[in-house]
Parts: structure tokens; sequence; C-alpha cells
């Protein structure tokens, strides 16, 4: 008797079906799983960046950059670009989600945190939804 070594086509197509089946099952948790991720990552530098111009105010007796004392602030991270608008006596720090990235679809919105720690989420759907600050 002959002995067929290998897999048949059958064998073969069934393998792909199932793992077509779990990376379908699969991939929306991954790619949440990055968005929170993303999110956490943008809070994170909010905050430390705010931490950044207290210290400045406290150094210099406003938020605004002075000649004797300038604070650079972070960027942004990959999916969102930071910009400050410092005066005297307040910031607002705002987090607008990059165009065409994994972020631009997502429920939170852009980020928003000022000198008082008021938060917020311009753009949004909801005014601040729970999860969107790790609440």
């Amino acid at each position: 008797m002959d002995k067929q070594n290998g897999i048949s086509l059958i064998e073969l197509l069934i393998v792909i079906a199932v793992v077509g089946i779990l990376a379908s099952i699969a991939y929306p948790g991954y790619r949440e799983q990055l968005k929170q991720s993303a999110r956490t990552e943008v809070v994170g530098l909010l905050f430390e960046n705010a931490q950044r111009l207290e210290r400045h105010y406290a150094r210099a007796g406003q938020y605004s950059d002075s000649e004797a004392v300038v604070t650079p602030l972070m960027n942004g991270t990959a999916h969102y670009t930071l910009q400050a608008v410092r005066d005297e006596e307040s910031f607002t720090l705002l987090a607008r989600r990059r165009p065409a990235g994994l972020m631009m679809d997502d429920a939170c919105a852009d980020y928003a945190l000022d000198q008082a720690g008021v938060r917020s989420n311009p753009g949004s759907a909801e005014q601040a939804p729970g999860g969107c600050w790790g609440g």
C-alpha cells in the first residue's frame, strides 16, 4: 500500500478558514486595546505638561514664557498632536487626533485640559465620556 504524505487541499482550506475566523474575532479586540493605549498615553502627556506649566508658574509667576524662564512642552504622540494656549493667568492644553490615523473615529474625540484641572473632550458626541479620562 502507498502511504500519502502531506496534507490534502481540503485540510488546507479548513485550516485557512479556522485561522480566518479566529483573526476576525481577535482583530477588533486588538484594535480597541491599541486605542485604549493611545488614550492613556495622551492623557498622561497632558497631565505631565500641565505639571511642567505649574512648575513654570511657580518660578515665573505666569504660565506664558518670559525672557528669563522658558518651559518647552512635549509635542504629542504617534496618534495625537499637542497644542498649548498660554497667557499669564491661564493655559489650555489640547490634544488633537492626527488625520487619517487610528484614533480618527474614536468616540472620545480630542482632549483638553486647563489650569483649573477641567477636563473635556471637544468634538465628542458626549461631553467627557466616562472611559476617556481613565475613569
